[in-house]
């Protein structure tokens, strides 16, 4: 199975909804909701800002897709005041 290699463009394209969902994520982070210590939000800070920094090198257009949905699945737990499960079964 071959990998389908992101264009240029395709990369331009999906620059808008990357970085909204990167602000959307670091938004939540600040959410009084959330059970977290001023120490423990900027932690969840750094890793998302890593993960999103590593992401930014891929050039798969599935693994770019998998990131994305991985995002918005993270937020959809923050949005309700939940951390996102570390692990899923």
């Amino acid at each position: 199975m071959g990998l389908v290699w992101a264009t240029a463009e395709d990369l331009s394209r999906n620059r808008a909804r990357v970085l909204s969902l990167y602000r959307q994520i670091l938004r939540s982070l600040n959410s009084p909701a959330l059970p977290l210590s001023f120490a423990a939000r900027l932690s969840k800070k750094a890793e998302v800002r890593a993960m999103f920094w590593v992401g930014s090198d891929e050039r798969s257009q599935h693994n770019i897709a998998d990131l994305i949905d991985a995002a918005e699945y993270s937020l959809s737990f923050l949005r309700k005041g939940q951390l996102p499960p570390r692990h899923i079964n």
